[in-house]
């Protein structure tokens, strides 16, 4: 049996949007970022740390926020590129080629949603967003099917999302709390997913600084297992962690800036246990 990785909710996880409140009509914010994984170790089912042959991961994506209303934003994150790839495999007696590296490379998951600022009263904020998972990816491509650019199975996240946002001496800051359900289709097991997040604008609100926890638990009610070679080496089933993530984003300008970051599990199961880097160059329109 082949052990496997997940990147599940890692991309997204790493979309930092200052805060939980609405855009706003007219106004949004849209993100051009590359995003990269070279992973050697996992966490195996029951926790521990293994090595395993070295796999990278890579793409290109855009992430929007748009408000149609002064209530309501559509959501889209699209990995318009995304490449997979191993390294070759050496004899570690006579070093020799074992088995040559390969690559693929297409587009990955999209997703796409809604967020709807139903509460908001002096610096509290509270919204419901639904995300939409699309199996617009490669879910088992390579010569033995696991080299992936997605799961391959439609999934409906709905989440709950609590904020508050003030300032100390006049530095913006901001902290959200969320728990949502990720319901899973193609015999994944379905998720609970909980975390926070902090942010404080700094440098005559030029930087952001932001902080993030994420927790992602299986409720174990799928029969895909999740280790299945069949299935593929970096997306699994019955995918937990706890995960932490920073970012630091600079403007430019009132609306153009740049931002570069990194996040990763501090412990799971059936996840790489490697930290991901991803930086990016966005315009938020206010």
């Amino acid at each position: 049996m082949r052990k496997t990785l997940s990147l599940i909710s890692v991309l997204l996880l790493t979309q930092f949007t200052y805060g939980q409140w609405s855009k706003g009509k007219g106004k949004g914010y849209y993100k051009l970022s590359a995003w990269y994984l070279s992973t050697d170790q996992h966490y195996t089912d029951t926790g521990a740390i293994d090595p395993n042959v070295t796999r990278t991961q890579f793409n290109l994506n855009f992430y929007g926020e748009y408000g149609i209303s002064n209530k309501l934003d559509v959501i889209a994150y699209v990995p318009f590129f995304a490449r997979a790839t191993q390294n070759n495999i050496f004899s570690g007696t006579t070093g020799g080629l074992i088995q040559p590296g390969e690559s693929i490379s297409a587009i990955g998951d999209i997703d796409l949603g809604l967020n709807y600022n139903f509460f908001r009263k002096g610096n509290w904020s509270a919204s419901v967003k639904l995300l939409l998972g699309l199996p617009t990816g490669e879910n088992a491509g390579g010569s033995d099917g696991s080299y992936q650019t997605g799961d391959g199975e439609f999934n409906q996240y709905l989440s709950s999302l609590v904020g508050y946002g003030t300032s100390f001496n006049g530095i913006p800051f901001f902290a959200k709390a969320y728990l949502g359900y990720n319901n899973r289709s193609q015999n994944f097991s379905d998720e609970v997913r909980l975390g926070l997040e902090s942010g404080i604008n700094l440098f005559n609100k030029k930087v952001w600084l932001i902080g993030r926890l994420d927790v992602v638990e299986s409720t174990f009610n799928g029969s895909l297992n999740a280790q299945n070679a069949a299935q593929g080496s970096i997306f699994a089933n019955n995918v937990e962690f706890v995960g932490v993530g920073a970012e630091a984003s600079y403007y430019i300008t009132e609306k153009l800036g740049v931002s570069l970051g990194f996040g990763g599990a501090i412990s799971g199961r059936i996840i790489a246990a490697n930290p991901s880097l991803t930086g990016g160059i966005f315009l938020d329109i206010k």
